[in-house]
């Protein structure tokens, strides 16, 4: 079977994740000291990794050239050293939208000419040390593209950087405002179909011929691919334009962002990276001529079913003839679930104190988090086999920002991360990918070196 399937039934899936969980526990990962454990699927990122690029090596037959195409992940996903430094052992390179996630690139040796910056409110700063180290660079807006003509003088930057521009297609929202980043008024890109938006566009490219590159996004999760392929056309309609006003092959390629949706509801990947690339080389077929080069920047749906967040059921009890799991895992590790369960559900595996699947006919019954407010909840009313203290749950399909996005909530440290790889003779070997957080590191982290400081004010 090809890598681009990815396990379209979810069956490999589920088995190397109960004998991660059942090895997590045996090997005491996860255990009264550590209650709470992020795990990641080594083999399953490699494959999702795999299954990107042959994606769009299928919808490139003839020109696998075609001026190059960079699959940049979405650092804000999984923003984990050992993590970029995987992928880009799978040839992927990285996006990143802060000095932070720069920093994590750079640490993973992801080399310069690999990493693409986009953000709304880049520094000066910021710029200096992109064009320094010959990071590409999409300019968000107007203002910023005057603050890099500053920076740059008449003659243009003198940078290995690829240097483009954010358009804001104006194609609509999905069905999670929040997620929806093509809307009217987007914060994100110039915005194409605002009075002389598109004239000042034409020009600001003739005059100056070191932009070689557009970019857009529609968004992500909650995002019908149909609009995502509607938003990379009109992108590449102006790059056509532009090339024609300038007279020139001047925007030599699109980063046509990423956003692919992940599906929630199960183990299988729906949509797949197959289905979008076949979706655009019918919507876009100029996007594939070999006259282009390409960029995308996919996150979440490389890794988000390649992780789980692994805890202990501390106690269980009912109110009001409600049965209530106390665990581990909340809000901390699964803020959006809390905040907005219904649209971010997420889906919850029971394990028994060995880390076996539970048995036992499935009741309702809630899913609760150790932090101090009433709506740390990441399952409702949700049909398991009865929970008891010592048992285990796991989150499924957090593989992404659920490691990157911690809430630090009550104090609570970050849990520790490790990635698995299961062998031929079904023995799970771990390895670190972050340290748990300490106690001494949070109260550092609150200011604890400087516990006398406000008190010093007279």
């Amino acid at each position: 079977m090809s890598l681009v399937d990815d396990d379209p039934d979810g069956t490999d899936r589920a088995a190397r994740r109960d004998a991660a969980v059942r090895a997590a526990v045996a090997q005491g990962l996860v255990d009264e000291r550590e209650p709470v454990v992020g795990l990641l699927d080594v083999a399953g990122i490699r494959a999702s990794a795999a299954a990107l690029r042959e994606a769009f090596a299928e919808v490139l037959p003839g020109h696998p050239g075609s001026g190059g195409v960079l699959h940049a992940f979405a650092v804000k996903a999984a923003s984990l050293v050992p993590v970029l430094r995987l992928l880009a052992d799978e040839g992927l390179g990285c996006e990143v939208a802060s000095p932070g996630e720069l920093a994590l690139a750079r640490a993973a040796g992801v080399p310069a000419g690999r990493i693409v910056l986009d953000s709304p409110a880049k520094t000066a700063a910021e710029l200096r040390e992109a064009l320094a180290l010959g990071v590409a660079v999409n300019v968000d807006s107007r203002a910023e593209l005057e603050r890099l003509d500053a920076l740059a003088g008449p003659a243009g930057p003198a940078t290995a950087s690829a240097l483009g521009l954010r358009i804001n297609p104006q194609v609509g929202g999905g069905a999670i405002d929040a997620m929806s980043t093509a809307t009217e008024t987007s914060k994100f890109g110039v915005a194409l179909r605002d009075p002389g938006a598109r004239a000042w566009l034409l020009d600001a490219h003739v005059r100056r011929p070191w932009l070689t590159r557009l970019h857009a996004h529609v968004g992500s999760q909650g995002c019908p691919l149909e609009l995502m392929a509607e938003g990379v056309r009109i992108v590449y309609e102006l790059a056509e334009e532009i090339n024609e006003v300038a007279g020139r092959r001047q925007i030599d390629t699109l980063d046509i962002g990423g956003g692919l949706p992940v599906n929630f509801a199960s183990d299988e990947t729906v949509p797949g990276h197959r289905e979008y690339a076949r979706l655009l080389a019918a919507t876009v077929p100029g996007l594939f001529d070999g006259r282009y080069g390409l960029v995308t920047e996919f996150g979440r749906s490389l890794t988000a079913k390649n992780g789980m967040v692994v805890a202990r059921v501390e106690y269980a009890k009912s109110a009001g003839g409600r049965r209530i799991a106390v665990t581990h895992a909340g809000a901390q590790v699964a803020a959006r679930t809390v905040f907005a369960p219904g649209t971010w559900p997420l889906r919850v595996a029971a394990y028994d104190a060995h880390g076996l699947p539970k048995a036992g006919g499935p009741v309702p019954q809630d899913v609760a988090g150790p932090c101090c407010f009433a709506g740390d909840l990441v399952a409702v009313d949700r049909e398991l086999p009865p929970l008891a203290a010592g048992d285990h749950i796991a989150l499924l399909d957090t593989g992404a920002y659920c490691f990157s996005t911690h809430f630090a909530y009550n104090t609570l440290p970050r849990p520790g991360i490790h990635g698995w790889l299961e062998a031929p003779d079904g023995r799970v070997r771990f390895v670190p990918v972050r340290a748990p957080q300490t106690l001494g590191e949070l109260v550092a982290e609150s200011g604890g070196a400087h516990a006398d400081g406000l008190s010093a004010l007279r």
